[in-house]
């Protein structure tokens, strides 16, 4: 399943664009564009400053080099695209200015982002009105795709799409993985939002399905630094490890902390915290965390990709989801082959974007690209990493069973 190898000529011109592909503005992207095409936009929304900006740029970066690609390729005859880039914050009311404001600008024709589900929930009805299709490479709530009724899964918003899979499959994967170890006694810790409680929603009732036993279930608010307090609390139920949902801006620090206190067990998370900030902020060696698909060092598919990001010169790594924003980025561009075929402008075919993505399939950096019935991606790969020496290393790569 590789992907074609892209020809980057032009590394100066790459560059150069990434001086206008700041936060909020609209860019060209690409060379491929004469003064007689049209004009089609791909906006970003990811948090391009504050904590989790490292994941972020990565996203924008990797959604501007797809662009950059098309464009020289001559992908969408007639058709030059661009790209906007807005900053989120993290936060769900910024995501949504973000939304309205790229909903508002006629050429939008489609979404990459978000990062967090929680600004997902925001996002996603603002874009859904206006018919604008979404792609999100890091949002892992299922209910964002099935509803909050697991028995009786419902789509809620047909515009939305994502390459990463989700925590139905990724806290099982985890719960799977600890109990193999031989860990049978974990506390749960989540930030309250919507990507950490479901995270610890679905690897506890893996868990507890597998046999273990959940010794204490903790909250944490989303902006606390000193964790005293649930450190205490947990420490006295004497558990083989933590899991904890959330990201690494409290994950480091939380770790750091709980050694200091004693509790020298690892602590488990999921993509959230697969970053080297975490590690930076705190995370010691023997932290573990699952994060989306394989390796993407590793993957004979990804090799085009990696190889062009470095090519392109941007100054950020691709991070953690860099590969799946540059396939959900490819995602768009192949449903745009359909939809702005015979269309006369980029907002007339926003809904025929949408019906084509349906049917989009293709081998992407991580593997195939498509999705099911809901907008999820097909693939359930997964890998847990561990900290060994100070840096994140691959422990186990596979699908849920």
């Amino acid at each position: 399943m590789n992907k074609p190898a892209f020809k980057l000529a032009g590394v100066m011109l790459a560059v150069a664009s990434l001086a206008f592909a700041g936060c909020g503005t609209r860019t060209d992207a690409g060379a491929g564009g004469g003064s007689g095409t049209k004009v089609a936009t791909i906006g970003v929304i990811a948090p391009l400053s504050g904590d989790l900006s490292a994941l972020g740029l990565g996203i924008r970066n990797s959604v501007d080099l797809a662009i950059q690609q098309a464009n020289k390729n001559g992908t969408i005859p007639g058709w030059t695209l661009k790209l906007d880039a807005q900053d989120d914050q993290a936060t769900p009311d910024v995501g949504k200015n973000a939304a309205t404001k790229l909903a508002s600008e006629d050429t939008v024709v489609g979404v990459v982002g978000t990062l967090n589900s929680s600004v997902a929930q925001s996002v996603i009805p603002v874009l859904n009105a206006a018919n604008i299709v979404q792609v999100s490479p890091a949002n892992t709530n299922p209910t964002l795709t099935q509803g909050t009724d697991p028995a009786n899964p419902t789509r809620p918003y047909p515009n939305y799409f994502r390459t990463c899979t989700t925590d139905s499959v990724q806290g099982p994967f985890a719960a799977q993985y600890l109990l193999g170890a031989g860990i049978k006694k974990v506390a749960t810790i989540h930030d309250k939002k919507a990507y950490g409680q479901g995270l610890v929603e679905a690897f506890t009732k893996a868990f507890k399905d597998g046999g273990g036993t959940i010794t204490d279930a903790e909250t944490i608010n989303p902006d606390d630094k000193d964790f005293s307090a649930v450190i205490t609390k947990v420490k006295a139920t004497s558990p083989d490890a933590v899991y904890y949902g959330g990201e690494y801006p409290q994950a480091g620090p939380l770790s750091k902390q709980a050694a200091a206190a004693g509790l020298n067990v690892p602590v488990m998370g999921g993509d959230g915290i697969y970053d080297p900030k975490f590690i930076e902020l705190g995370g010691r060696d023997g932290d573990l965390a699952t994060s989306v698909g394989a390796p993407v060092d590793t993957l004979e598919s990804a090799k085009a990709f990696v190889e062009a990001y470095k090519a392109a010169g941007f100054s950020e790594p691709y991070a953690a989801y860099g590969a799946y924003s540059y396939d959900a980025a490819n995602a768009i561009i192949n449903a745009l082959k359909v939809s702005l075929a015979s269309a006369s402008d980029a907002k007339s075919a926003r809904q025929a974007t949408i019906t084509a993505m349906a049917d989009v399939s293709f081998d992407g950096a991580t593997g195939k690209v498509a999705f099911d019935k809901f907008g999820d991606s097909v693939s359930r790969v997964l890998t847990v990493y561990k900290v060994d020496g100070g840096a994140w290393k691959a422990e186990k790569t596979g699908e849920l069973k």
